[in-house]
């Protein structure tokens, strides 16, 4: 008798928040978070502790109370109609399966509720886990994720996703991409749900500065409660609009001094600007720098080369004589 005792002080040592004769234990995501006026997925797993165990060849009864593990408190009983609402134990108890939906939450329902398995040979329990619950009047903002290289002819997957507490009414989510999107609920490996909406984009410099707003509606007694959350691209690209001014503008006289200016947009920023002037031997390199001064002689063509780490761009040429300044679009 007196080995049998030190047994159990071993097996339970470390379980100093609950009876060492407690012979019950189940694995839930505790603690859990609902929405008030939804449902709550509770996935439930029970084990007895060795050598204890269940006869299945007998019924096995499951049971919830709330606050502590006084009987008094029973909340939900398997195969009690009066009692199974709105609290119903959905898993087979017969395969350890504890799995159980609470309907229509409230904040009157914020509390820890513990497990107890009643079969013929064995009444336990579960004092060492109990199910703590809280419960929340705003919905949880969705996550909104950017994954991929933000560069332009690059193509991303953008993926919004919300905390699903009850798979059986999930978020609807909407975002303003004007593109058709599929829901997908997904299972976590701790039971619980998540649902997402994806959208695969090819990026254009455009895209660059573009604000994805995504909002999850959560259906609720009586309606939808929602929230929303963004992301903003940040998308790199060459450069883009190379252009090149002159100064002053008009006619030119020979010997006056004339500056060209090069502007281009681009991210990162144009690190280099190089001047090329025509002859008839090709383009002639003339000049580096954002601008390009000199004294006029002769009619000329000119044009500038843009250039930053993802690539390069030619503005159109520009005329330079002592009738106009024309630029050759």
């Amino acid at each position: 008798m007196l080995i049998q005792i030190i047994q159990l002080l071993l097996l339970f040592s470390g379980a100093d928040c609950c009876d060492p004769k407690n012979a019950l234990f189940i694995t839930t995501p505790s603690p859990m978070e609902a929405l008030s006026g939804s449902c709550l997925w509770i996935p439930c797993t029970y084990k007895p502790a060795s050598p204890y165990d269940i006869n299945t060849a007998n019924p096995v009864t499951g049971i919830w109370l709330k606050h502590n593990t006084d009987l008094n408190n029973r909340f939900s009983v398997s195969g009690d109609p009066s009692k199974s609402y709105p609290m119903n134990i959905t898993g087979n108890l017969k395969n350890k399966n504890c799995t159980t939906m609470f309907y229509d939450l409230s904040k009157i329902h914020e509390d820890d509720y513990y497990f107890r398995v009643e079969n013929i040979d064995f009444n336990a329990f579960a004092a060492c886990d109990p199910l703590q619950i809280t419960v929340r009047d705003s919905p949880w903002s969705p996550t909104v994720k950017v994954s991929g290289k933000q560069t332009e002819t690059e193509v991303v997957t953008i993926t919004c996703s919300a905390v699903t507490p009850c798979p059986h009414a999930p978020p609807q989510l909407t975002w303003d991409l004007h593109q058709d999107t599929v829901h997908i609920t997904e299972n976590n490996t701790d039971g619980t749900f998540t649902t997402k909406i994806t959208q695969n984009i090819t990026l254009t410099d455009a895209h660059d500065g573009l604000m994805i707003k995504c909002k999850a509606s959560y259906p609720v007694s009586g309606g939808f409660n929602m929230a929303d959350s963004n992301v903003t691209l940040s998308v790199s690209y060459g450069p883009k609009n190379t252009s090149v001014g002159v100064s002053p503008s008009g006619s030119l006289s020979a010997g006056q001094s004339v500056t060209l200016s090069c502007s281009s947009r681009a991210k990162p920023p144009v690190h280099l600007f190089t001047w090329f002037r025509h002859s008839s031997q090709g383009p002639v390199n003339v000049s580096q720098g954002h601008t390009y001064s000199f004294n006029f002689t002769e009619e000329g063509q000119y044009y500038c080369v843009a250039s930053n780490t993802l690539g390069n761009e030619s503005s159109p040429d520009i005329t330079l004589s002592t009738t106009a300044v024309r630029s050759d679009l």
